[in-house]
Order: structure tokens, then C-alpha cells, then sequence
């Protein structure tokens, strides 16, 4: 008998779809009805005129888990196309979050020095708040996050990883 394979790995897979009502709904049933986790979930009409949209989910399992799941989406009717990015080679990806952080006097100032290393823009501010944009891997949201917080984080809106092929091939 051969072992199970227990090691749990992240992936980023793209879905193209039918942009018609419940085609997300069908998607995320299939991930809910077996149990499977999803991290992030974007989705955005990509071809207007042949009626497309890409759904970016990042899932996580074992190898054999990850291979199911690609294999269910592909039987799901509205879809054209499942390409998992992290395993057929280099992507790009990226994340939006608006964090914002109520502080004053060196608080305040810690907030704006960390948020300069890390590129973060000041998109909204008062005397008693900022709301900063950054974009970015999600591990470096993560850390940017993490040292707001004793800073007076407040809140946090992400948007959920987006990612696409590099080189010349479309989805």
C-alpha cells in the first residue's frame, strides 16, 4: 500500500467561465460541498463580446486533493478552461488591501515611516487616522499588516489574490 501524501501545498488556479448568473454559486458549492478551503476568490468579465470571466482561487490540500479539485472544475458545464498557475510555471500576483490606522503623536509617525518602506500610499487621512492602498504579494500584505497593528490598526479590506501566466499565452 502506498503512503498518503500529507503535505498540504497552496495553489493559485485560473477558471474561465460563461459570464451568466450562478456560474460563481456552482464553483464555490463544488469547493463546499467537499470540503475544500478557499483562501481567495476574485472574479472579473474578461472577454465582453464572447461573455468570459476569469475566477482566480487560491485553495490549498494535499497534491492529490489539488488534482481533484482542477479535475471537478473542468467537468463543471460554464467551464472553458482550468490552468493551476503555480504548477505550469512563473505568474504574476498580486493583492489590493486598504488598511486603516487610528494613532497619534509617534505612533502616527511609525505608521507613515513603515508605510514608506513598504511603498504603502496614503490614500485617505484626518488628524486622528490614515487609510493606506498597497499592493503586493499577500505575504508582504500580511507583514505590513502585522506591524500595524500595534500602531492602532483599525481595520482591513483585501481583495483577494489576482494572478496571470507570464510569457505570451492567454488563459
Amino acid at each position: 500500500m502506498a503512503p498518503m501524501d500529507t503535505n498540504i501545498e497552496s495553489r493559485t488556479i485560473a477558471v474561465l467561465v460563461d459570464n451568466e448568473p450562478g456560474v460563481l454559486a456552482r464553483v464555490i458549492g463544488l469547493f463546499s460541498g467537499r470540503g475544500y478551503n478557499i483562501e481567495s476568490l476574485t472574479v472579473t468579465e474578461v472577454d465582453v463580446a464572447h461573455g468570459l470571466s476569469r475566477i482566480t482561487v487560491v485553495t490549498s490540500g494535499t497534491a492529490q486533493i489539488l488534482e481533484q479539485i482542477k479535475a471537478q472544475l473542468g467537468r463543471l458545464v460554464p467551464v472553458h478552461r482550468v490552468r493551476d498557475l503555480t504548477k505550469e510555471g512563473t505568474s504574476v500576483e498580486r493583492e489590493l488591501a486598504l488598511i486603516k490606522v487610528a494613532g497619534a503623536g509617534e505612533k502616527r509617525v511609525e505608521a507613515l515611516r513603515i508605510a514608506d518602506i513598504f511603498r504603502a500610499r496614503v490614500v485617505d487621512s484626518s488628524h486622528d487616522h490614515f487609510v493606506f492602498e498597497m499592493t503586493g504579494k499577500s505575504d508582504k500584505l500580511d507583514v505590513f499588516v502585522d506591524l500595524m497593528q500595534p500602531l492602532g490598526l483599525i481595520d482591513v479590506s483585501r481583495t483577494g489574490v489576482v494572478a496571470i501566466s507570464r510569457g505570451a499565452k492567454a488563459l
